[in-house]
Formats: structure tokens, sequence, C-alpha cells
């Protein structure tokens, strides 16, 4: 029947597929897509059932659209069939080139898989092509490329003409099945695409919303806060300030912007700065104020990375904190000096005078080839140095005093009998005369006001290198660094001739005299034995002398 009108019928056919695959290109959705290929089917190829299963990411296949009987799409619409049982229904019956039948004599093992299926019951085909209500018809759509990845399959039951499709119907359901693949893709990569661009746009959103709370995270701070260049020729250069930094520093932004904090730094803290800017991290250094004094801050770098190209920017947090570096200063200068006279205290001095010792004991060179060679071995001794190990095998560094290139200046004691004009460190003691007895008749007020004064008085008499401390009750030592023995005797008289002047208190004039011991540090005895060696010389100087001499009050 379908041969004598076959001309006709492959006319209307083209017609009503031509229409069904420019329906497909309507659709906005991949839902309305989908439901688009199933009404197609129905409409436009002869069907009266046509049910769309899509390959999910999982591999198994979900009914995602039907058309032609609102129950059957109630009842199996979202229903999921497994891989495996539709790779064993494609590989089963006749294969009619893509499409697959399955007639209804080979269909019965089927009736209990795990696939979605609807149909009726029927009377047996009366001649040869009558569609039976169990004959199975896929066709498989496959993504574009020339793969073989099944995106689905569609299935079709009921032919409106009650026949198994001739070679011409075939083939337009396999059209069709064609380019129901390529819409499907379009209307995922279309789906893809929006998902995409919503994503994006909101990042985007995101990024303005991260720029903005940053921006005012920056800009209000309480704190000083800075952008500077990383890498190239402005490496430091300071491109952003927030108004709390130009504030701390006295200096409007386009004037900061103009400088890197290589420029403010305090010279003693360059290096600091440097290996910070480097490394990131915190620090803490003084900058410059636009005064010209400088402040003590906490600075925190935090380097901004350019996924492309590397680190780009340090973002700096700038944090005032001289306030508690005073406060350290204050503790410091308190733990290392006297409370009453400001004057360094017994564990200062201490500090100061193992500062100038060493372990090693220096013995006068009669050359000056031996002068080198004490001071930095001879040539034997050096070779072995540079090469990390002494001539008699031992680490150079396992030596007492050090390792190679030792320049340590050595502290050499004059010869007390004669001078030779040999310099070295003199240590002077010096006990107040008489200052027990003003303690007790005038009362520690007095007494205290006394060994101020004289604090003062010892202070005006020293050079700016030398120290004075006080060790505690009425007992000073004076280091004084490059003197000989005869300069030592002349400080310790302008000293003393200093201390003895009558000290004027609440109205009252008290005198105090002073007794010295000169003694002299050098390398190989320690602070300990220097000051007891002082100790006793005053001791010897204050016997020698008549209590007339010593008398004060």
């Amino acid at each position: 029947m379908e041969a004598e009108s076959e001309p006709y019928v492959r006319l209307a056919t083209m017609r009503q597929l031509h229409q069904a695959v420019a329906d497909l290109n309507t659709a906005r959705s991949l839902a309305d897509t989908l439901q688009t290929v199933a009404d197609g089917i129905v409409t436009g190829l002869g069907y009266e059932l046509a049910c769309v299963n899509l390959v999910r990411p999982d591999g198994d296949l979900v009914v995602a659209a039907f058309a032609g009987n609102s129950a059957a799409e109630a009842l199996i619409t979202g229903r999921v069939g497994s891989r495996s049982s539709w790779e064993r229904r494609l590989s089963m019956g006749e294969c009619w080139d893509e499409l697959c039948f399955i007639p209804h004599t080979d269909g019965w093992v089927l009736l209990d898989d795990d696939v979605p299926q609807w149909h009726t019951e029927g009377p047996e085909p009366r001649f040869e092509d009558e569609w039976h209500p169990q004959d199975r018809l896929y066709a498989p759509m496959y993504a574009s490329g020339g793969g073989r990845d099944l995106l689905g399959v569609i299935s079709v039951d009921r032919p409106r003409n009650g026949r198994r499709p001739g070679a011409w119907g075939r083939e337009a359901l396999q059209m069709y099945a064609s380019q129901s693949a390529i819409a499907i893709s379009n209307a995922r990569l279309r789906a893809n695409m929006q998902r995409a661009l919503v994503r994006l746009e909101r990042e985007q959103q995101a990024l303005r919303a991260s720029e903005e709370s940053f921006r005012q995270a920056f800009e209000y701070a309480p704190s000083g806060m800075a952008i500077a260049e990383m890498g190239g020729d402005q490496h430091g250069r300071l491109l952003r300030t927030n108004d709390a930094l130009c504030r701390l520093l006295g200096r409007p932004a386009s004037v900061l912007r103009r400088h890197s904090f290589a420029d403010l730094v305090h010279p003693e803290d360059v290096g600091t700065l440097l290996r910070t800017s480097a490394e990131g991290g915190r620090a803490e250094l003084r900058l410059g104020r636009r005064d010209g004094t400088y402040l003590w801050v906490s600075l925190r770098n935090s380097v901004v990375a350019d996924t492309a190209d590397g680190p780009r920017f340090l973002l700096t947090h700038v944090e005032d904190i001289e306030e508690r570096k005073r406060h350290e200063l204050h503790l410091a200068h308190r733990a290392s000096h006297d409370a009453l006279t400001g004057l360094p205290n017994s564990a200062e001095l201490r500090a100061r005078l193992g500062a100038r010792l060493c372990e090693r004991p220096y013995s006068a060179a009669t050359t000056a080839v031996e002068a080198l060679d004490a001071a930095y071995g001879d040539a034997e001794d050096m070779d072995a140095r540079m090469h990390g190990f002494r001539a008699d095998g031992f680490e150079a560094d396992a030596v007492a005093g050090g390792g190679p290139y030792d320049h340590h200046v050595h502290a050499v004691a004059p010869d007390s009998e004669q001078d030779d004009g040999t310099k070295g460190l003199a240590v002077l003691f010096c006990d107040l005369d008489g200052f027990k007895s003003i303690n007790d008749r005038f009362g520690h007020h007095t007494g205290d006001a006394v060994l101020i004064e004289v604090a003062r008085r010892l202070t005006t008499c020293v050079r700016d290198g030398d120290t004075v401390a006080r060790l505690g009750g009425d007992e000073f030592v004076v280091l004084a660094d490059g003197l000989g023995a005869a300069d030592a005797a002349d400080l310790a008289v302008r000293l003393r001739n200093a201390i003895i002047p009558p000290i004027r208190v609440d109205g009252r004039a008290v005198r105090v005299g002073a007794s010295f011991g000169i003694g002299w540090a050098g390398c190989g005895m320690t602070a300990e034995e220097v000051l007891r060696s002082a100790d006793q010389r005053m001791y010897v100087e204050k016997r020698s002398r008549s209590k007339v001499h010593r008398r004060a009050g």
C-alpha cells in the first residue's frame, strides 16, 4: 500500500519532518527541547506515543519527556533505567541501520527488566507488517562529532497507519533522531553557558562587593594601611595610603605617593625594612614624620600575588607603637639604672665591663711582626684558620676567644709603678667618707640628696664615653678607657676635688669626702676580679690617709 503512494507519502512526511525539526530550534531551555522532541514524533512522524530517555551523568537513562498519553506520561516520566538494561535492548532484535526494532516475539524477555515501559494489549497481527502493541522501536541519539557517545534513546509506539515503518519512515525517524541529538546538545550548551554567565555575574558581584569591602576596610581602618609596588624599578614605591597613615606621619597622600618606606625609615632600620619587604612578615622600626622626628611603628607585610605574573604588591599594615616602645625603654632603663641617681646600676656596670674583656690574656709583643701575630695569628695558624682548622688539628672555632680574623682590641693594664705610655681601661672605685654620719644625723632624705649631688658631680667630670655607675650604698665606680697610669691618678684627684665642696640640703651645708682605688681591666680577667682589685686598692688608699683628711659632715 505504501509503495503505491510512496512519492506522496515522502513529500508529506518531508513537510512534517521539516516542521518538527524547525520546532526543535525554537525551544529555549533543555526541558523545552526534550518535550519538543517527543511532541515532534507524535505530530510530525505519525506515531501515537513517543518517549525520550536521556543519559544522566552516572550513565543511566531517565525518562525526560513523554508525548501522546497523559496517563503514561504521569506514570513513567522521571523514572530511571540502568545503562546495562538499555545496552541489552539496543543489542537485540533487528538493526534497521541506526534504529533497533524488537518484535513482540522476542521482546517478552524484556517485560521484567528495569527500563520504564508502557504498552497496551492487542490482538495478534493479521498480516506480516502489522504493528503489534508489544513491538518496540528505538532510535538512539549520539553526540555530534563522529563519536559513538550515547546521548539518549527515543522510543516510539503505535504508528497511526498500524504498520511497521517502511524504508522511508525508518529513514525519517533516523534523521529526526540525529537532528534531535544536535538540538539537545545545543540546548545543553546553551544551558551550560547560561549557568556560566549566571555564575560569572555572581562572581563579579561578589568581587565588586569584596573590593568595596576592602576599600572601606582600607580607607577607614583606625591604623595606617599602604599598598606598595613590588619588583621592578619602582620597587617599594607607595601606590596608595589611607588617612590614618597620613595623619600618623603628618604627610598628605599625594606626598607619600612620591616616596617609599625606604625613604622614610630611620637609617639604622633600613636592613630590617629590606628583610621584611623581601620576605613579608612583621618588623618594628622607626619612620620619619614631617616635623623631622621619628615614630616607632610595627609593620606587617602581606605579599599580594598575581596568579599570572607572581608577587606584585605589598599590603602593609602600620601600627603606632611609640607608647609601647617608650614604656619598654623605660622598663629597660629601670632594670639597668639606679632608681635614685639615674646612673647605671651594678648589673649594667658588669655588663659594660664584661663586653670589653675576653678570656685570652694579652701578652705584649716586642716587634711589629709579633704584634700582628698576636692579633691575627702566625702565618701557619692563619692558613689553618682560613681553612677552618688550627695547626694542631683542632677546629679553629673551638679556640677560646673567637674564630678566624679575631679583631678584638685587648684591654691592657699599664704598669702601676712607672708610666710607660701604655693606655688601658681604668676602673676607679669610689667610696664616700663620712656619709654614714650624715645619714645618722640628718636622716635618709638628706643622705639621698647627697648621693644624687655626688652622682651629678661625678658625671660632669668625666668624658662622654666614660661610665659612672652606682654599685649601691655610697659606692660608685667610674670606667674610663684610653688612660695611662698618670691620667687615671689625675682623674681620681679631679673627682675627689669635685665631691669635697659643701652640699646644701634644706638650707644646711654638709660635706663628704671620697676615697678612690684605681684598678685596671685586662683580658683574661672577669668583671668581678677587676672590681675586686679596684675595691682592694680603694681600701689601701683609705687606710693610708689620716682621719682629718677623711672627716666630713
